[in-house]
């Protein structure tokens, strides 16, 4: 047997050995057009993200939210200085209005410096990229020569009609004319778009404190119209002790607090102080998820009293019915508090609905009382936030690092549910960690990484 095997293979290798070689073939290719210039176009795509680092809409809210700001601040100036001249007996009362109206000047003049070494950043800004943007624009246009298959004029070709289809588009849907009857419990009817960003700020601690909220007062206190409150969650991201007014817009975005911080108490995080950053201030009081229960705490700023509501039985609380999106999160938003043109609404799950969005009304008096609640049938983990408008509920969800849509709506007077709204807004970080509706002006205010931003909400 060993014998054959070694017979067999010495018989491959002599026919192996034997068989003629093979024949070897050389061709020479030679390329007419000059070479692409790869390193032309590694510093082109190199310029062009520097380019979109340095340019984004981000500086421009900035600076429209500064002009707004300052736009407000003139006008408060201009009313206190008629009131002095109508009211002035020469005495204390004209001294005290001059003292007001001083320490407004003062105001005035630091959001006026903001300004302007905001708007000569923005200036060398523009000199910088427009001297960009020609060099990038000829050195494409050079680029473009070697393109001899015609695939850039293509996709320009493609381009431009994707752009005509989208216009065609929207003209047919905005001819469309809504035939059902105005929901909710005020006149304006239906939400029909959201627009801004319009102020955009890192107030007074920029990129300090990740979670928080703000907003208006929408039934304030006499002498209090124009104030602004905030509230940052200044323990681990989940606690808060104290309220922080600011006295205007433009304060709270040259982040210059008066009268300053309204303590609950002195430790944080304790019975009755802040736990989660969905808070609404209204009617001269707090409303927010106690700390440590399924309660709704109502902290009076002015008498620095807390009284309290348990929700019902099997509410979420703790961390455990939070808002959410495919990739995260927002740690201790079970309890929503929100408020609109009637009042003061919040927003929990419980075990009983499965983890459906529980909406509860809260009536109006030194102790809140639950009154009428409804069930929806939307997820609450399926969603990143909650906001009410003219007695509607609605609900957003996470597109993308650059979009949150609003998708989802409930009318608290017909019952009827909706997952089709379809209003895009455009964000200026990853994540919004609260929303709340300001009936007063119709603005909705977010509070996003830190930064505050307010967008506009069109009513058809």
């Amino acid at each position: 047997m060993k014998l054959y095997v070694i017979i067999s293979l010495w018989a491959l290798l002599t026919f192996t050995h034997q068989a003629p070689p093979r024949e070897k073939c050389a061709c020479e290719l030679n390329n007419s057009e000059k070479a692409f210039p790869h390193e032309k176009l590694r510093i082109v795509e190199t310029n062009v993200s520097d380019c979109n680092s340095n340019i984004t809409p981000r500086k421009t809210v900035e600076l429209e939210s500064l002009l707004l700001g300052l736009e407000r601040r003139l006008t408060q100036l201009n009313k206190d200085v008629q009131i002095l001249e109508k009211e002035d007996d020469g005495e204390l009362y004209g001294v005290l209005s001059l003292y007001v109206i001083e320490n407004e000047m003062t105001e005035i003049k630091q959001l006026i410096d903001k300004l302007n070494s905001t708007t000569q950043q923005h200036q060398i800004l523009t000199a910088n990229a427009t001297e960009q943007l020609d060099n990038l624009k000829a050195e494409m246009q050079e680029l473009e020569r070697f393109d001899t298959m015609q695939v850039i004029k293509g996709q320009q070709v493609n381009s431009a009609l994707k752009a005509d289809l989208f216009k065609c588009n929207k003209k047919i849907n905005t001819t469309v004319t809504p035939t059902e009857p105005p929901q909710g419990t005020c006149p304006r009817s239906r939400l029909l778009n959201v627009t801004g960003p319009r102020v955009y700020t890192a107030g007074e601690y920029p990129g300090s404190y990740a979670y928080g909220a703000w907003g208006r007062d929408p039934r304030p206190e006499e002498g209090k119209e124009s104030w602004y409150w905030l509230v940052m969650l200044t323990s681990s991201n989940i606690y808060a002790h104290y309220v922080r007014l600011y006295s205007s817009l433009s304060s709270l975005i040259i982040g210059v607090s008066v009268p300053g911080n309204i303590q609950i108490h002195s430790s944080n995080p304790t019975t009755n102080t802040i736990q989660g950053p969905n808070n609404v201030l209204y009617g001269g009081a707090l409303y927010y998820n106690c700390y440590n229960q399924d309660y709704v705490c109502r902290f009076n700023l002015t008498t620095k009293s807390v009284t309290t509501l348990q929700l019902p039985k099997g509410t979420r609380y703790n961390s455990k019915g939070n808002f959410c999106h495919l990739e995260e999160c927002y740690p201790y938003t079970d309890l929503d508090l929100a408020t609109d043109e009637s009042g003061v609404w919040v927003v929990y799950t419980t075990t009983q609905d499965f983890g459906n969005l529980v909406l509860s009304k809260l009536e109006e008096g030194e102790t809140p009382v639950l009154g009428k609640t409804w069930r929806t049938s939307i997820y609450k983990r399926a969603v990143t936030n909650t906001f009410m408008a003219c007695g509607v509920l609605y609900a957003t969800r996470y597109i993308n690092r650059e979009v949150e849509e609003i998708f989802y709506s409930f009318n608290t007077v017909t019952g009827q549910e909706k997952f089709n709204i379809g209003i895009f807004m455009n964000k200026m970080s990853t994540n919004i960690q609260s929303l709340n509706y300001s009936p007063v002006d119709q603005i909705l205010h977010a509070y996003c990484d830190s930064n505050m931003v307010s967008y506009k909400a069109l009513f058809g």
